[in-house]
């Protein structure tokens, strides 16, 4: 109650982190859009959760608004919101993005192709790949975790997944999963780098734990724009729990940290971010009941500050979830909207050890649902005529 009666200009006066010892307060403030904030800055935070749930808050209204909520106000708006209701918040809202596909678009649900390998054999992986495409995955992106921390594996990887784009002529984007300096040098070496990828957090403390900072990420985003290889060129990843396991959380709840994540993504305008809803593990979300809140939350709030928002839908094997609880968020975030969900052979990812969607759930999701992959890749998927059958 006392959170509801709380005025929303009230965290643009006092803020979490003080301004002065943190660069992600520093960038929430000064990119704020206050011109933006005025059709709603008389609201407290009850009010505002009210107003969204009307006709009048409709899709288009909330694109506009945007620039104007900070990710504080979303974090304590989601936390007053019922699950239906962050449902049929976020199932207003699109956020369309584009490189060779186009993700994002109403009726549209899309997946990350990923192909890991525990020893990052090259031939594993394009089986994965192959295996994913034949069941019309990919067309979010082919993104590899690396199991080897070097530029020369990442290299390898990148230019493994644009020989197949090139053979079998796919509209995909690809991405390894290396540290963003690994992606620097890999494009100062002239890979074929699409999406830039990098783990973000929600305080300047917790990303340096990455190992990554606010200029680092301009100086990677700026490279992948001269490239031009594609239109969005970031795709960032992110979880509950990642600022309070560094002890950089400052105080501040898990869901509030992670919200501030999202000012950090949609400075840059990325092609994809999505939360690893479940991999951190119990210590931050208990069970199925609290990763299924926690990733409906995780989605709303991304939409609400304009982020093309997309879900790992998972578990690890010491948590108090099971199969069943991913089976209940994935349909539940497929009537969100949500704009891509992974998927792993099998839904068991062999070199993270841990528990995510199969190619063949996102099937079931588009099929219950009536939804279609990103118009590019089913053209190709209907062109292709099962050349990937004979390869």
């Amino acid at each position: 109650m006392a959170l509801a009666d709380l005025p929303l200009k009230v965290f643009r006066e006092e803020l979490l982190i003080p301004y002065k010892s943190d660069e992600v307060t520093r960038l929430i403030v000064d990119s704020h859009d206050q011109g933006a904030f005025e059709a709603i800055s008389h609201l407290t935070v009850g009010e505002f959760r009210d107003w969204l749930l009307t006709d009048e808050a409709t899709g288009e209204m909330l694109a506009r608004l945007a620039p104007g909520i900070m990710p504080e106000m979303a974090a304590a708006v989601s936390k007053l919101m019922r699950l239906q209701d962050l449902i049929a918040v976020s199932a207003k809202i699109r956020v369309v993005t584009r490189f060779r596909t186009t993700v994002g678009l109403a009726g549209t649900l899309s997946t990350r192709l990923q192909p890991n390998h525990p020893t990052d054999d090259p031939a594993g992986i394009a089986a994965s790949i192959l295996e994913g495409l034949r069941l019309e995955s990919g067309d979010a992106v082919i993104g590899i975790n690396p199991a080897t921390d070097s530029v020369e594996s990442t290299i390898r990887l990148l230019r493994l997944i644009d020989q197949i784009r090139l053979r079998y002529r796919i509209p995909i984007q690809s991405c390894v999963l290396a540290h963003v300096t690994m992606l620097v040098e890999a494009m100062r070496r002239d890979a074929p780098v699409d999406l830039v990828f990098q783990s973000i957090a929600g305080t300047e403390a917790a990303n340096t734990s990455f190992g990554v900072n606010l200029a680092l990420l301009d100086e990677a985003h700026q490279m992948a724009v001269e490239l031009k290889r594609g239109e969005n060129v970031m795709y960032f990843e992110t979880g509950q729990g990642s600022a309070l396991s560094a002890n950089a959380h400052h105080g501040m709840d898990q869901q509030t940290c992670e919200a501030r994540a999202y000012g950090v993504a949609r400075r840059y305008r990325p092609m994809l971010v999505n939360t690893v809803v479940g991999f951190i593990g119990p210590e931050y979300l208990y069970d199925g009941k609290q990763i299924i809140r926690a990733g409906l939350e995780d989605h709303f709030c991304g939409k609400l500050l304009g982020l093309p928002m997309g879900c790992d839908v998972c578990y690890t094997n010491h948590a108090e979830a099971d199969q069943d609880d991913m089976d209940a968020l994935l349909t539940l975030l497929g009537n969100a909207g949500v704009n891509y969900i992974m998927g792993v052979p099998g839904g068991d990812d062999v070199m993270l050890n841990y528990q995510s969607t199969s190619f063949q759930d996102a099937l079931y999701v588009r099929a219950l649902l009536g939804m279609r992959p990103a118009p590019e890749f089913e053209a190709w998927l209907q062109q292709s005529n099962g050349q990937l059958l004979t390869a």
